[in-house]
């Protein structure tokens, strides 16, 4: 579905949240269930708090710039799938036996390979940049330089750096719309 979606008060929630689960629901719910470490009753039940979200905020399913309001569900997905995560996390472990173990042990592998593939993806879409955007790009934020040190490195002023920096955001945003509000 495109960014056209109508959520007007003159139809029902129901209908709202049933288009967005008919036409988003599949892929939303892949995505979260990779994230929940292949607990279904989990993912559904993120699934149903990413429509939620949407229902909650529909001028984020308008944004002018995305062309299908799947990136945004799969940001927000992917966001609460972290924030529960942590929430498990923070709570004292319950007594239980040596499978707590195992599975902790599994978590702990899914987040790293959740890592390793998000740091792929980052690094591909990084060399489609142009050299003058990804230079900026790595000094700025791969390697912490400051506006001013990287205009140095670089030889260039640093309103240059800004702008190459947006731009080069900006490029990156289109490429990974997974990604996409994670990169500001």
């Amino acid at each position: 579905m495109t960014a056209g979606i109508t959520l007007t008060p003159g139809t029902t929630a129901e209908h709202e949240l049933a288009a967005l689960q008919r036409d988003h629901g599949r892929p939303l719910f892949a995505l979260l269930l990779r994230l929940s470490d292949g607990d279904r009753q989990r993912a559904e039940d993120l699934v149903q708090e990413t429509l939620v979200r949407a229902w909650q905020h529909p001028e984020a399913l308008h944004a002018g710039s995305f062309d299908s309001v799947r990136p945004w569900l799969l940001t927000v997905g992917r966001r609460l799938a972290i924030d529960a995560r942590r929430a498990r996390q923070a709570r004292p472990p319950e007594i239980g036996g040596v499978g707590d173990t195992v599975l902790e042990n599994a978590r702990v592998a899914a987040d790293h390979a959740d890592r390793a593939a998000t740091a792929l993806d980052v690094r591909e879409a990084v060399k489609t940049l142009t050299p003058e955007h990804r230079d900026v790009l790595v000094l700025v934020y791969f390697r912490g330089a400051s506006v001013a040190e990287a205009a140095t490195a670089l030889g260039i002023p640093p309103g240059t750096v800004k702008s190459r920096a947006y731009y080069g955001l900006r490029a990156l945003r289109r490429v990974l719309p997974g990604y996409a509000t994670d990169l500001h």
